[in-house]
């Protein structure tokens, strides 16, 4: 197929590859790469496009993998789950449910396909559990010749280190293996505390909650925090008009029209996220895991994540509090703040250290690059890394300061993909 434009979720960038292909097979799969070697395409598959970089951006060959989704295996007695790489996370999870099985953790948004949520390094929060990649324990992958390989801890154990998150640029992931858990419940409890408790209290926070996140409101001393924790039951999830009224109107339709009157005003916006923060109500229900962890986004955004050393948070906060009072921006978006433990993944953002996240976002549409860059150099100045899918201006000299298996993973790339087959300009920036 020829003529097609592909475009982010948040029309960040755009693609148009020279053709596209949706195999339907891992065989399908290595004869679309041997074919793209032929005519001297370069190739690269996408997702659902959540990524707000060029990460999956291609003039050659551009795989869409929606064809690719079928769920090959579950086995709750071995606790693993083999999927293919274009089924959707929320796809996933209710697979999974049916099965009676659950994954440890996963992120707020559950629509990118499970290939692009694993390779660009999605993350939720937890004191225990780690991203998605950290819950990989095989992958099957055409590599740049056409083979098909499999990897894990035990097999091809450096192609695996290195390309859970690979960004595609080992191979095309066709399918995952993941560790599951039984299914189980988490009672979450939501409710406001003020910025300055919240960081003086976040050690006792973060040690006695499985799961724990804040969004903190620019401009204003609020923060909205969420503790989720397993439960023995029962279930009690909000009732279905409680769930609409808040994840559906104020944190959809409300917001929405909130953030398009601030992006046409901007200096109300101090104002609105004082109204925004002090309006918001405790809340607390008891449901299905996935259904806690995952949540509804549909407002267009633009977002910046940096993985910093959990050590640094406070002080990070309180001087990004610093800089927005100064009054050189004017931000409507909450910023979130997650937390995890440290992984063994060679290009996972938690690699080697107990990670906090600080995610900053702007409407769609809303001038962000000042606001970015100023916290951008913040959060490099303690050593931060950058999530892979989400805005940022690092390349391959930064990252190889605060990646210690960087190296490592290049020359796993160099004996896979040495002509790269799956290279573009954001991986040639970020990985040379």
């Amino acid at each position: 197929m020829t003529d097609v434009v592909w475009r982010t979720w948040a029309d960040t960038y755009q693609a148009r590859p020279r053709r596209t292909a949706t195999p339907g097979s891992t065989a399908q799969v290595a004869a679309a790469v041997s074919s793209a070697a032929a005519e001297g395409l370069r190739v690269r598959m996408v997702g659902t496009g959540h990524s707000f970089t060029d990460v999956a951006v291609t003039d050659g060959l551009l795989l869409s993998p929606t064809s690719l989704t079928r769920v090959r295996s579950v086995d709750p007695s071995a606790g693993t789950a083999t999927v293919e790489a274009g089924l959707p996370l929320c796809d996933f999870n209710d697979v999974l449910a049916g099965h009676g099985v659950a994954l440890a953790n996963m992120g707020d948004i559950a629509v990118q396909t499970m290939a692009g949520a694993v390779q660009t390094g999605t993350h939720g929060t937890g004191r225990d559990a780690g991203g998605l990649a950290d819950q990989v324990v095989g992958m099957e992958m055409v590599l740049a010749d056409g083979s098909v390989v499999e990897c894990s801890a035990d097999e091809e154990p450096d192609l695996f280190h290195a390309a859970r998150v690979g960004l595609g640029a080992f191979g095309v992931v066709t399918a995952l293996t993941m560790a599951v858990r039984p299914a189980f419940l988490l009672h979450a409890r939501e409710e406001p505390m003020p910025l300055e408790e919240v960081l003086e209290r976040l050690p006792e926070l973060r040690a006695d909650n499985d799961h724990f996140e804040f969004f903190w409101f620019p401009h204003t001393g609020n923060t909205n925090t969420k503790r989720n924790n397993v439960s023995a039951g029962p279930a009690r999830p909000l009732t279905p008009f409680r769930a609409w009224l808040d994840d559906e109107f104020l944190s959809n339709t409300l917001f929405e029209r909130v953030n398009r009157f601030c992006r046409r005003f901007p200096a109300t916006v101090p104002a609105v996220n004082r109204v925004s923060s002090r309006a918001l109500s405790a809340r607390s229900y008891t449901d299905a895991s996935y259904r806690v962890f995952a949540s509804v986004r549909d407002v267009r955004f633009v977002e910046m994540e940096y993985a910093i050393p959990a050590e640094h948070v406070v002080e990070v906060l309180r001087e990004a509090r610093s800089i927005l009072d100064r009054g050189g921006h004017r931000v409507s978006f909450p910023v979130e703040v997650r937390f995890a433990p440290a992984d063994d993944v060679w290009l996972s953002t938690a690699y080697g250290r107990e990670t906090a996240y600080v995610a900053v976002h702007v409407y769609q549409g809303t001038p962000h690059e000042a606001y970015f860059a100023d916290m951008e150099a913040l959060f490099t100045s303690v050593g931060g890394r950058p999530h892979w899918g989400k805005k940022h201006t690092r390349d391959r000299s930064y990252l190889e300061s605060v990646y210690p298996m960087l190296g490592e993973a290049m020359a796993v790339r160099e004996r896979v993909d040495p002509g790269r087959r799956f290279t573009n300009a954001y991986l040639d920036r970020v990985l040379g």
